[in-house]
């Protein structure tokens, strides 16, 4: 198996399919009638283009909740993989799979053919730094013949539909890749909505895609606008400024009336990173003492105001088949005394009740010896320090299934040696076997209990605190309707979205 490089992240199964405690809605259907113009539809979203609407990296997530993007597969409620520019695929051997092409065509007004889809994933597959549901695999695609891709990985991939799912594996054009540097989603894509003007990180502006393969979509357009603040993306619904905010805070939620806010149970789990390759940290018997000091209950049912649970493991309540099958972390280091050790830890401020749990941890650190600064910033700015190692403690909301929908490629990204998003540095050899034995699993059970087997070898290490488990809140306006309420936080808009 062939390892990549770290890679810049913010931040899927014919054979895997994690049940769900809550709904993928999409209410009123994804269906169009194809009849009247519709209106515009106006977005408030917390997260702005980071790379220029690159779509291998911290935006891909973007362009797939606004509908401009899709790959081979999608996810569906139960978290497997159905047809989205794949009508089917099949299993020729371990290594090897075949993907049958659904009449499609691209935004340029471009067939999707196998020759254009196989240059695709083969350009994804290239991508530096790499994308995330690719990260320690080593992938190959070519065109099968009429309407088929072959889909090829170095070592046997049993979650390779749930893999193509991912926003980083998306299909464009070939104009698309016209610069060899830079890959352009504006015009090239096959969603039901085309990019068509970006002011900066500010907003962005998308048409109705006409000739959609699933249908045309039930508003003209969608204008998305960037907000950062929490407060002012909820109060930009409130007055009639936007017709959707998404990430509503906790501390705003009761400002919503009940028709107007929507709570989604999610995979994405808060929680502390601890430094173990530098700094106080590196220390297992001082990360220890860290995550004895630190009162879950009090984070969810304070700062979350009970829109989240208390945070049991990297997989949390969301995915239902988690709990009977949790292993008791083995192997943990003795606390010791913290005697004024100094940390820093740092966050982000673009989901608000970050900061406030990092303030929370801090009371929570320093009564138990700790000394403690905090540092906050924008997500775009802190993310290449803390991979870097720079900080001794990082608070992230990582959605563990956002990648790729696999159970065990979370494990692969986050906590491994070779991780391409390993905030922990941690580099652990009982927990590398443990996930690479994992890896090999093909049955959907067996799989789970290996993934789980993992977690305990990786929460043994104290390398990560899971804190809460959260529930998203989303400011719908009373005109809207169709909205994809995501567990997965891949969808928003869709071709039934409407007002």
């Amino acid at each position: 198996m062939r390892f990549l490089p770290r890679r810049r992240r913010f931040v899927a199964g014919l054979l895997l399919a994690p049940l769900l405690t809550g709904c993928f809605a999409s209410e009123g259907g994804e269906e169009s009638s194809g009849g009247g113009g519709g209106s515009r539809l106006r977005v408030a979203l917390a997260f702005p283009p980071a790379e220029n609407f690159n779509p291998y990296g911290a935006d891909a997530t973007l362009l797939s909740r606004l509908g401009v993007t899709e790959g081979l597969t999608r996810l569906d409620a139960n978290g497997a993989a159905t047809p989205a520019l794949a009508e089917s695929w099949s299993r020729e051997n371990d290594r090897s799979w075949l993907f049958t092409l659904r009449d499609a065509a691209f935004q340029d007004g471009t067939e999707v053919t196998p020759k254009a889809v196989a240059a695709a994933l083969t350009r994804a597959a290239g991508a530096e730094p790499v994308t995330a549901a690719l990260s320690g695999v080593e992938l190959t695609a070519e065109a099968a013949g009429d309407r088929r891709v072959r889909v090829t990985t170095a070592e046997p991939d049993p979650a390779l539909p749930l893999r193509l799912s991912s926003p980083g594996l998306v299909v464009l054009s070939a104009k698309a890749y016209a610069d060899k540097d830079a890959v352009s989603p504006v015009g090239t894509a096959t969603g039901p909505f085309e990019l068509t003007k970006a002011t900066g990180t500010t907003a962005a502006a998308l048409d109705r895609f006409e000739d959609y393969w699933g249908g045309r979509a039930q508003v003209s357009g969608v204008d998305a606008r960037f907000i950062a603040d929490g407060t002012a993306r909820t109060n930009a619904l409130r007055t009639g400024g936007v017709d959707v905010a998404e990430a509503v805070p906790v501390s705003q939620a009761t400002s919503l009336d009940e028709v107007t806010r929507r709570e989604t149970a999610t995979t994405r789990t808060t929680s502390l990173l601890l430094n173990t390759e530098k700094g106080a940290f590196k220390d297992p018997k001082t990360r220890a003492a860290a995550r004895e000091a630190i009162n879950t209950s009090a984070l969810a049912k304070g700062v979350y105001e009970g829109h989240a649970d208390p945070g049991v493991g990297i997989y949390g309540p969301a995915l239902t088949w988690a709990a009977d099958k949790r292993v008791k972390p083995t192997g943990r280091a003795g606390a010791a005394a913290a005697d004024g050790t100094s940390v820093t830890v740092a966050t982000y401020d673009n989901r608000p009740e970050l900061p406030e749990v990092a303030q929370v941890l801090k009371q929570q650190l320093e009564k138990a010896g700790f000394k403690v600064k905090l540092e906050v910033r924008e997500y775009s700015r802190l993310e290449s320090d803390a991979l870097a190692g720079r900080f001794d403690a990082f608070v992230s909301a990582r959605n563990t299934m956002l990648d790729t929908g696999d159970p065990v490629s979370i494990l692969a990204s986050d906590y491994t040696c070779k991780g391409s998003y390993n905030l922990a540095l941690l580099c652990d050899k009982k927990v590398d076997k443990a996930v690479a034995e994992a890896e090999t699993v093909t049955d959907t059970a067996k799989r789970q209990d290996a993934a789980m087997t993992a977690e305990a070898a990786i929460l043994g290490t104290d390398a990560v605190v899971p804190l809460v488990h959260q529930r998203i809140i989303t400011g719908v306006g009373a005109a809207v309707s169709g909205l994809q309420l995501d567990p997965y936080e891949r969808g928003l808009v869709g071709v039934g979205t409407r007002r």
